[in-house]
Formats: structure tokens, C-alpha cells, sequence
């Protein structure tokens, strides 16, 4: 058996392994080792080798961007910062039909602003919102499916981990990527509002309206919101303006999060260890993930197969609009029962080969951004995605009394609002690119 056919077979048992529950960091750490096992026909070689990518691995100063963003979305969740988004947007527009369930949309696009997790976005709104849209007269099925695709957002509107991950793997700047993203994130949110006004009209009777506030308490809404604007702007005006890194921005919103939540009350000695604690976990199973990654793609580079594909590729002649089609297609497909991070570190040694090798008339830069914007949109896809998108459960696990079949049928409008947006973001990249070449 040749080393790439090796490799080839290498996919069926990783899922094989997956399937059978075992650790996606262990099963491609497994695949990794072993296949480079084979391939060397001894051991010598492999020991050295996990030395060596455990340690350029975990050398790398951009992975500590990681912790720090995701201590701040700890502390951003214990400071009521989440709440204080959700009433802000509900003192404006919960009166309308449907407001309510938009509200917690433009919530959830805040609260993504400073959480670079759309799990933790999902989890932690779905605390908030939902006993409010339960409260309003929202049927379940819509109240969870609002809240599975605005939690998709945290990791779409910068900062988002995964876009972090994507600039180690391809070596781009994080900045730019965090950049090119802002835009693409905002019409998802807009585009989220504008299917649940549709479903307003469509089917009435499952959305429910609130008074009314007096404009004295939506102006007090709005001010107690001054510190997610304030760390927005600090952390991200000062990324992109140039006066501080990522990993620096990472550490003054986590600081100021921090401030905040011990500002708000929620921040003692025992929320802050539990806060230090999750983020360890998430941390550990993140760079779990990182590290058999790292050794996988290895052995993927030993066996020349993602060299051999974009070969291959290229020289079918087919046209690159319908290359990067059939890839994002396979996205959402392995979206189904793969999580975002796993599914980056897994196929983009082998597709973004294959993109750069192909003409969309774009720079290599402008076009490795874009082709980062557009998997992350389709990675997000696959978190709603019936019938495994883990949004769905997450959101749903809180709302006991909502069948999930109920959420599956409410969640499909998300999707087909993914679908337009990701069409039109193909075909008009100036979209996403634009404010980089500002």
C-alpha cells in the first residue's frame, strides 16, 4: 500500500474511531502516530517526532490568545454583561412581534463580540432569554432555534478562537482575518432578524409580544450596556488600529471583563476559581485537539497527499467556483457530527492546498482570507444543522418541554438564511474584503 493511499484510508478509521466515542484529539492523534509508524517502519522516528510537534506546537505565542478569550467570555457570562445585552435590546424592540426573539439575536451578536466560543454564547444566553421568550408567549421550537443560530455568532463576530486557529494553520494575520470577518458577521445577525420577522408573519400564533417599556427605562437599559461597549472597543479598535496585538487585546478584555463582573458582584473567590477552572478544561481539550491535529497533518505531509490533491485538482479543469462549492458542501456535511475546531484542523491541511492552487483572480492573501471567512460561515452552518448540530442540543438541554423535533422544524429558515448569505459572500468577495483594502 502506498503512502497516499495510506492516508486515504487513514479518513474512514478516524470516523470510525469518532463514531465509537473515542476523544477526537486521541483518535487523530492515534491516526497520526500509527500512519507515520507504517510509513517509517519503525519507532525511532515517531518518538521524535512527538517531541518535536508536541513542543512547536505548544511554542507557538498565538495559542495563548486561546485561555485569555476564553477567561473573558468566564467573566463576561459572571459579570451579567449577557443580561444586560438581552434587556437593552428587548427594551427597544420586544414590543414588536417577534422583537423579543430578535432581541436575543442582537444579544447574542454582542455577547459574540466579546466571546470567542458559539457554544458559551448559546449556553449562556440560552440562560437568559429563554424564561423571557417562555414568559412573552414564544412557542418553544422558535424560542430554541433563535437561540441555537444566534449562538453561531460567537464565532463569527471577532474575536472567535476558531479564526485564531485557522491563521496558525495557514499563517495569516490574525487581525486582518478578525477584520474581514466583522462584516460577514453583521449580516448574519441582520439576517437572522429579517427570517424571524418572516416567520412572524408567516406563523403568528408561535410569537409573543411585551408592552411597551417607557423610554426612561430603555435609556437606563441601554447606559447599563457602557461596559461591552467600552471592552469592544478597546479590544478590538485597539487590534486593528495596531496599538496592541491579539494576544495583548486578549489579555486587557479579559482584565476588563474581570473588572466588570466584580463591579457587577459576580466576580468573588469562588467564581473565580471556577471561572480559572473551566477555562483550564476548555483550554486542555482545545489544545488536546491542537496537538493530534498537529501530529495528523504530519503524517498527512509525510504521505503527499494534500500536495497529490491539489495536483489533481487543478488539473481535472474544472471551474474553481465549483471546487470551493463541492468543499463547503462537505463542511456542512461533516458539520453534522464534527465540532467547529475539529473540523478546521482536520481538512484545512488538505482543502486550502487545493484553493490556492486554483485562479478566483483574488491576491494569495485576499484570497486566503476570504476562503478562512467563508469555512467559518459553513463551519457555523453545521452547528444548526439538523439532525446533530450542537447548538441544537446545547439550547435545547435547557428547554425541557420543547421536543426536539419542534426545534429541528424551527431551525430550517436559520439554515436557508446561512445558505443566501454564504451565496452571495461567494459570489461578491469585496464583501468580506473590502474593509482590508481600505
Amino acid at each position: 500500500m502506498s503512502s497516499i493511499q495510506l492516508a486515504l484510508w487513514s479518513f474512514p478509521f478516524l470516523l470510525l474511531l469518532i463514531f465509537v466515542r473515542v476523544p477526537i484529539g486521541l483518535s487523530m492523534l492515534l491516526c497520526g502516530l500509527g500512519g507515520s509508524w507504517i510509513v517509517y517502519g519503525n519507532a525511532a522516528p515517531i518518538l521524535n517526532q512527538l517531541k518535536q510537534v508536541t513542543y512547536t506546537t505548544f511554542a507557538n505565542y498565538n495559542l495563548s490568545v486561546i485561555p485569555l478569550f476564553l477567561l473573558m467570555g468566564q467573566f463576561a457570562a459572571l459579570g451579567g454583561l449577557s443580561r444586560a445585552l438581552f434587556k437593552a435590546a428587548e427594551a427597544w424592540i420586544g414590543h414588536r412581534k417577534g422583537g423579543v426573539a430578535m432581541a436575543a439575536i442582537g444579544a447574542c451578536a454582542g455577547f459574540g463580540a466579546i466571546c470567542g466560543s458559539s457554544l458559551a454564547t448559546a449556553a449562556t444566553m440560552g440562560q437568559v432569554a429563554l424564561p423571557e421568550l417562555k414568559r412573552a408567549g414564544y412557542a418553544g421550537g422558535i424560542s430554541t432555534a433563535c437561540l441555537a443560530a444566534g449562538g453561531t455568532l460567537g464565532i463569527l463576530i471577532p474575536p472567535s478562537v476558531v479564526l485564531v486557529i485557522y491563521a496558525i494553520l495557514t499563517e495569516q494575520n490574525i487581525a486582518k482575518l478578525f477584520l474581514a470577518a466583522f462584516v460577514p458577521g453583521i449580516l448574519a445577525a441582520v439576517g437572522y432578524m429579517i427570517t424571524i420577522a418572516i416567520y412572524a408573519r408567516l406563523k403568528p400564533q408561535e410569537m409573543g409580544t411585551m408592552p411597551p417599556m417607557p423610554m426612561k427605562e430603555r435609556i437606563a437599559a441601554t447606559i447599563a450596556t457602557w461596559p461591552v461597549v467600552v471592552i469592544f472597543l478597546v479590544v478590538v479598535g485597539g487590534i486593528y488600529s495596531g496599538l496592541f496585538t491579539p494576544t495583548e487585546g486578549a489579555a486587557i478584555g479579559a482584565a476588563g471583563t474581570g473588572i466588570a463582573a466584580w463591579l457587577g458582584g459576580g466576580l468573588n473567590r469562588k467564581t473565580l476559581m471556577d471561572s480559572v477552572l473551566g477555562t483550564a478544561v476548555a483550554t486542555g481539550m482545545i489544545f488536546m485537539i491542537v496537538l493530534g491535529a498537529g501530529l495528523y497533518n504530519t503524517f498527512l505531509a509525510l504521505s503527499q497527499l494534500p500536495q497529490e490533491a491539489a495536483t489533481t485538482v487543478a488539473g481535472w479543469g474544472l471551474s474553481p467556483i465549483l471546487v470551493l462549492l463541492a468543499i463547503l458542501v462537505l463542511y456542512v456535511i461533516l458539520g453534522c457530527f464534527m465540532d467547529s475546531l475539529s473540523m478546521i484542523l482536520l481538512t484545512i491541511p488538505v482543502f486550502f492546498p487545493i484553493i490556492m492552487a486554483l485562479d478566483f483572480g483574488l491576491p494569495p492573501e485576499e484570497l486566503a482570507i476570504w476562503f478562512g471567512i467563508l469555512v467559518l460561515i459553513v463551519v457555523e452552518v453545521g452547528l444548526i444543522t439538523p439532525p446533530v448540530g450542537m447548538n441544537l442540543f446545547v439550547i435545547n438541554s435547557m428547554a425541557k418541554d420543547t421536543p426536539i423535533l419542534h426545534t429541528y422544524r424551527a431551525i430550517l429558515p436559520f439554515v436557508t438564511s446561512d445558505f443566501v448569505r454564504t451565496g452571495i459572500l461567494i459570489a461578491f468577495p469585496s464583501i468580506t474584503l473590502f474593509l482590508l483594502r481600505l
